[in-house]
């Protein structure tokens, strides 16, 4: 059995208020996705959640993905899909009886009986069951199963889990989207994914005894606890930390006889517009930007020696753009303690609770900027978090901070 495991599309993405879709980025990695499908001939495709960017995604992303799955179609090829966090279950399952039938399978819901699909080898020599689990909260569990103990998210899975009639002694494939962690240790963050640390863990020993588990969530491509369990990565880099990781595409997983080695290949796309992070002194900046071939990038500066004028800005900026990159941030980590208190936020390395917060609502909402009662629950929000520090109690459970929050937001 031959399949492609990706994730973490998100569709519709918007990079420092600039539409990855109306930019071209991702129609272009699906145009080079799908050559590269037609090349490998898989038996499937696998795509474990966060498939668009939002619960309720534009028009743009929705027509995207019909022209994907419809190409794929066309080639003959299962695609398994199941919703992320990201993602609005009910609206990425609509008419899933009717797509099952152009063997499109898509769970967008968590139901009692996890969804599952055995697909054959196109050779003809065995089949492959894969069993599809969308993003799963602790609550979900306890509403399917009606177990009122259930109160993290690895026993939510655990349960869930133990409750199906798998058949073990055949070939079985999980395709899950969760925060899987080996010994508590979470696997290596990137982007907008790292502001959510430490919560919903699950430890990857849940899910012994499936052959392969085909994650999302993370956006690195990475195995957790054992090479089996696996992140494919996000196709794209969707934020400068992202630039730290491999070079980004999808995996090309082959499952040979029960209880033989897996092939775990991992295939590279290149992007339409590459991104990079570029530190230095101003004059060290302005003659990579004089003097660098890389063409058509999306560019993090930092300038390490001085602050940002507006004049240093428009120079680099205008440099960089005769080359047809987009500077997406153009920062200073410069400091001066005699100017460093009048510096606004954007131009300081060390930032509050409450700017990160703001960060993330702009590039969330496509750099719109947050409301007054917005700024006033991240001030609550912050308050926490300082709190929690200030009593050393990092190591407590997030309920409480949780209920803390809602009912905040519940008197406003």
């Amino acid at each position: 059995m031959k399949f492609i495991h990706l994730a973490d599309l998100h569709l519709g993405k918007s990079l420092f208020g600039v539409s990855m879709i109306d930019n071209g980025d991702q129609e272009f990695w699906m145009d080079c996705f799908l050559e590269k499908v037609e090349e490998l001939r898989p038996d499937a495709i696998v795509i474990a959640g966060d498939v668009y960017d939002r619960s309720t995604p534009s028009g743009e992303a929705v027509v995207l993905l019909n022209d994907m799955l419809t190409r794929l179609d066309n080639m003959g090829i299962p695609v398994l899909m199941i919703a992320g966090n990201h993602d609005s279950g009910q609206k990425l399952s609509f008419a899933e009886s009717i797509l099952a039938k152009q063997q499109i399978h898509i769970a967008g819901i968590v139901m009692r009986e996890i969804s599952h699909v055995t697909i054959p080898e196109r050779a003809g020599s065995g089949e492959v069951t894969f069993w599809l689990l969308p993003y799963l909260f602790p609550a979900m569990a306890v509403q399917k199963l009606g177990d009122e103990s259930i109160g993290d998210y690895e026993t939510a899975v655990r349960r869930l889990l133990e409750r199906q009639n798998i058949d073990f002694s055949k070939r079985n494939v999980l395709v899950a989207h969760q925060n899987v962690t080996a010994d508590g240790r979470e696997a290596e963050r990137g982007g907008s994914e790292s502001m959510v640390g430490g919560v919903g863990q699950v430890d990857y020993r849940v899910f012994d005894g499936f052959d392969y588990v085909a994650l999302g969530h993370i956006h690195a491509s990475c195995s957790v606890g054992r090479r089996e369990v696996r992140y494919a990565g996000s196709p794209l880099c969707y934020h400068f930390n992202e630039t730290r990781q491999p070079s980004k595409g999808f995996l090309l997983v082959e499952l040979p006889e029960k209880g033989k080695d897996i092939k775990i290949t991992s295939i590279p796309v290149r992007p339409l517009h590459p991104m990079r992070e570029i530190r230095g002194t101003a004059e060290e900046v302005l003659e990579e930007a004089e003097s660098g071939r890389e063409e058509k990038e999306y560019l993090k500066v930092v300038v390490t020696d001085r602050r940002i004028t507006p004049e240093l800005s428009e120079q680099i900026r205008g440099l960089f753009g005769r080359r047809g990159s987009m500077i997406m941030e153009l920062v200073s980590d410069f400091h001066d303690l005699t100017f460093a208190a009048s510096l606004p936020g954007e131009h300081r390395e060390v930032k509050t609770i409450e700017e990160y917060f703001v960060e993330l609502y702009r590039e969330r909402k496509a750099q719109a900027e947050p409301e007054e009662k917005d700024l006033d629950l991240f001030r609550f929000a912050a308050q926490q978090v300082q709190s929690r520090q200030t009593e050393e109690k990092k190591e407590e459970s997030v309920r409480e901070d949780s209920e803390k929050l809602l009912e905040y937001i519940l008197k406003q």
